[in-house]
């Protein structure tokens, strides 16, 4: 298959944009056109992969769908799906299930999402370059688990002192530091102001973890600048999705 993508969409900018960044990312060409026959018609040309991202519009007509089982059928394209459970079934009402290659219900973390599509692809075909994530805490047990949960989608290493962390930053550059606020000895604020101190590591976002969450001890964290903060007891999903919010969005989304 050719490293050509086609993204028909109506609307969700900011999953669309995410799946598209992280594709190019790998070096998939990716083209976009709306729910359209004639806008598809064009931007199908030579694509061997092409992304529906199902909307009101399949509930509405069924004009596209029609369109889209000939299309690969007739040009041996491959298809995905991704939207919610009532659009995808509607869409399969006419392109049967054995034409479509994956199918994707909301909610779905896209950086998953993008993998499944990537692993369509030839073995070989593209390059994925995972985030690297430091996680710095004294708590072994709690390393560990943030470790595997975050191990799917990220490449992570652990230190679990703020002095390990600076040795490890003098020959390594990670996505984003996750670094614990309480730590004996050197504590969190103390290794941000020696990471913010190095033209080196000063650029490397970094986040606070806190297992304290009255509005006091929040913004007393805050008050140092870092780039977010994440609080412990939350659970696997929401850590996750917080995570794969900021690197989606750049930014840290504190809702």
């Amino acid at each position: 298959m050719n490293k050509k993508v086609l993204v028909i969409h109506q609307g969700g900018a900011l999953i669309v944009n995410t799946l598209t960044n992280l594709l190019k990312d790998a070096g998939i060409e990716v083209r976009h056109a709306a729910p359209e026959v004639d806008r598809i018609r064009t931007a199908a040309e030579g694509v061997g992969l092409v992304i529906m991202v199902t909307g009101i519009y399949v509930l509405e007509s069924m004009e596209i769908a029609t369109y889209l089982k000939g299309l690969c059928q007739d040009e041996n394209k491959q298809l995905c799906l991704l939207g919610s459970g009532d659009e995808i079934a509607m869409v399969r009402k006419t392109i049967p299930r054995e034409m479509i290659q994956k199918e994707f219900v909301r909610p779905f973390n896209i950086r998953n999402v993008a993998g499944d599509i990537l692993a369509l692809f030839p073995s070989g075909e593209i390059h994925t370059e995972e985030k690297k994530i430091l996680l710095v805490d004294d708590d072994i047990m709690f390393l560990q688990t943030m470790q595997n949960w975050l191990r799917d989608s990220y490449k992570v290493s652990a230190t679990k002192s703020g002095m390990q962390a600076i040795t490890f930053l003098a020959a390594n550059k990670p996505d984003l530091i996750l670094l614990d606020y309480d730590m004996p000895v050197t504590s969190g604020p103390q290794v941000l102001e020696m990471i913010r101190s190095e033209p080196d590591t000063a650029g490397i976002p970094v986040i606070f973890l806190t297992g304290r969450n009255d509005r006091e001890s929040v913004l007393k964290v805050m008050s140092l600048k870092p780039n977010g903060y994440l609080l412990k007891s939350q659970s696997k999903e929401n850590i996750i999705a917080s995570v794969d919010r900021f690197f989606e969005k750049g930014e840290w989304d504190h809702s």
